[in-house]
């Protein structure tokens, strides 16, 4: 066995099985675990995936969302323990792989396609397998 098969095995262990599918444009609820001192609480952030880079345990997820004006992205390892759960909440029609250019875009022009028009809410998403 080779050093990537290796290391590849190793970090199998580690990588999370009950993610949704979800791609760059969907909207998402990424709820994620905060400690403070010895309570933990869950925080929510709803946003709109921009980017999705790496693969296995480097996977890195950036979301978007828009709070009074003030566009606010964050950054998260999909693995990450401190990641409670993703929810898919809107799925858009994307053509491009990075969404940056809707930095620079405010209004309606900021807004993505439905891929399936007419549908506000997406229930029983497949689970990534293995």
């Amino acid at each position: 066995m080779g050093q990537q098969q290796i290391i590849e095995s190793l970090n199998a262990e580690t990588i999370k099985k009950d993610i949704p599918l979800f791609d760059v444009g969907d909207t998402i609820n990424v709820h994620n675990r905060i400690v403070e001192g010895e309570k933990e609480r869950i925080q929510v952030f709803q946003g709109v995936v921009i980017s999705r880079k790496g693969r296995g345990i480097n996977e890195i997820l950036v979301v978007r969302k828009v709070v009074d004006d003030i566009g606010v992205e964050r950054i998260w390892p999909i693995n990450s323990p401190l990641i409670a759960k993703f929810e898919v909440v809107r799925r858009a029609d994307a053509r491009r792989a990075k969404l940056y250019y809707i930095r620079e875009r405010t209004g309606k022009s900021r807004r993505l396609r439905d891929r399936r028009r007419g549908l506000k809410h997406v229930a029983g998403l497949p689970v990534r397998q293995g």
